[in-house]
């Protein structure tokens, strides 16, 4: 139990000297996160916006061939 124990805090007294490291770390890998998670919103609002267009072009088109078969 006491080897647990000094192994516990010797491993936390050598990690204490990477805390600078890790915060800045995480902090930059939490900032490209966040910048990649709003490319992600942006090219499916941009997706959404073309399918929209491509269905509306495409109901266009059929309503275009319905009438011309009418007549």
């Amino acid at each position: 139990m006491r080897t647990d124990l000094v192994f516990v805090v010797s491993t936390l007294v050598l990690l204490s000297g990477c805390g600078i490291e890790s915060a800045s770390t995480v902090a930059t890998v939490g900032k490209l996160k966040a910048d990649e998670a709003k490319q992600g919103k942006e090219q499916m609002e941009t997706f959404k916006a073309n399918l929209n267009a491509a269905t509306k072009a495409s109901e266009e088109s059929v309503k275009r061939s319905e009438e011309a078969y009418k007549n």
